[in-house]
């Protein structure tokens, strides 16, 4: 499958992988019309911190950082790094489930990949609806299985 999950230095809590790996491929294909090769890597803070500061020159926790590798007519290839340490205060910060907070990053890199902005005001709000949006529909997928 072209989306794979990996950890590095962290232990990756219960998540539905066969279907959210579905899910997303599916989501990408609608909007962008293009297939997903994505290498998701599930880290600590400390590990994509190191990172943070070696490839974007930025000295602070994120909860994500997406490196698009290249995109064809017909594909996106992509790695997303992810910090659980991250996703875990967030959703503690935001009065979330872990579990929603986890999958709306997951999808936030994703919607990178395929042309959503967050920088201004206007950005934001729209990311943040599209989140939202595919959060409903992968809630829903979930229950179908």
């Amino acid at each position: 499958m072209p989306i794979s999950f990996h950890t590095v230095e962290i232990k990756l809590p219960a998540i539905k992988k066969a279907a959210l790996k579905k899910f997303i491929a599916t989501q990408a294909l609608k909007e962008a019309k293009k297939k997903l090769s994505v290498t998701y890597v599930f880290c600590s803070d400390e590990y994509l911190l190191n990172m943070n500061r070696q490839f974007l020159e930025h000295d602070y926790y994120t909860d994500i950082i997406t490196f698009p590798l290249g995109e064809t007519e017909k594909e996106i290839e992509a790695e997303i790094y992810i910090s659980i340490d991250r996703v875990k205060d967030n959703a503690t910060r935001f009065k979330a489930e872990f579990s929603e907070e986890f999958y709306r990053v997951v999808f936030h890199g994703v919607l990178h990949l395929i042309g959503y902005k967050d920088k201004t005001k206007a950005n934001k709000e729209t990311m943040r609806s599209k989140e939202n949006e595919w959060l409903r529909k992968f809630k829903t997928a979930l229950k179908a299985v």
